[in-house]
């Protein structure tokens, strides 16, 4: 059976500011207008943010535009939302969030199949000096990537 993934909303800059450590795919609880407007790619995880309270994750700050056909149904596009985990998968990330440095950050939002899932990363905040060496990185491989280009053009 092929899964049907279609990308919906993407956070690189949480690539750029956390290492990911470990990562989980969770359900999301929404209503009708917001499936509707997430189908159209109407979705932002930049700003947002994971908790666990009471053993339930609760992701803060997740945008989702409301639904320009709907209505009265019409949702706070900034409301807390829902995810949907194991009991067993929430313990064992609450357990190492307890451990110093670790948070939870939403790395993408997508369809599988016709469900919404949203990946989520077990991250640990990356120093100012962890950026610098990343950016060097990417310039190196930049500048190999155009030198490689530069001799295969002749």
């Amino acid at each position: 059976m092929g899964e049907n993934i279609k990308l919906v909303a993407n956070n690189k800059k949480a690539y750029f500011d956390y290492f990911i450590e470990d990562k989980y795919e969770a359900g999301i609880a929404l209503h009708g207008t917001e499936v509707k407007s997430l189908r159209m790619g109407k979705c932002s995880v930049k700003e947002s943010f994971l908790r666990i309270e009471n053993g339930e994750v609760f992701i803060y700050g997740m945008h989702i535009s409301p639904y320009e056909k709907g209505n009265i149904f019409n949702k706070d596009p900034l409301r807390v939302r829902k995810l949907l985990m194991h009991k067993y998968e929430i313990n064992k990330i609450a357990g190492q969030l307890a451990l110093k440095g670790f948070t939870l950050v939403p790395l993408s939002v997508y369809f599988k199949d016709s469900i919404v899932k949203v990946e989520i990363g077990l991250a640990r905040g990356k120093k100012l000096y962890d950026k610098r060496e990343d950016i060097a990185k990417k310039d190196i491989r930049r500048e190999a990537e155009k030198d490689f280009k530069v001799k295969n053009l002749y």
